[in-house]
């Protein structure tokens, strides 16, 4: 009797299995969201980086040619600025920057979240 006592205590029970399901579960539900957020802000700082970098050559381009009202932004990404992602999927990019536009604008997302930088 000795030995099956032993034997029949080797092993995990099925509720110890169920609660560790359960804490995984748990930890899974709290770590999703939060990456969802990191995933998210990460996105919008590339974003505002490639604004800089497209109001910078805007600004370049302004200056190069003098009375020029508006520059298509094709322009700029391939003759003012090295690397430009502009190709993330739903994302909406202005097809041309004016001289007197004091903001660039950029919806990204399923949501259409806004990005700007001033300029």
């Amino acid at each position: 009797m000795n030995k099956i006592s032993q034997h029949a205590r080797k092993g995990f029970t099925l509720v110890e299995i169920m609660i560790v399901v359960v804490i995984i579960g748990l930890l899974a539900a709290m770590a999703i969201p939060a990456f969802n957020k990191v995933r998210q802000t990460a996105t919008e700082k590339t974003i505002l980086n490639d604004l800089r970098q497209l109001s910078a050559a805007a600004d370049q381009y302004f200056l190069e040619n003098g009375g020029v009202a508006e520059v298509p932004v094709a322009t700029l990404k391939s003759e003012y600025v090295k690397t430009l992602n502009t190709s993330r999927s739903g994302e909406t990019w202005p097809t041309t920057v004016k001289r007197a536009d004091t903001e660039i604008v950029v919806k990204y997302g399923p949501e259409q979240t806004p990005v700007s930088v001033s300029r």
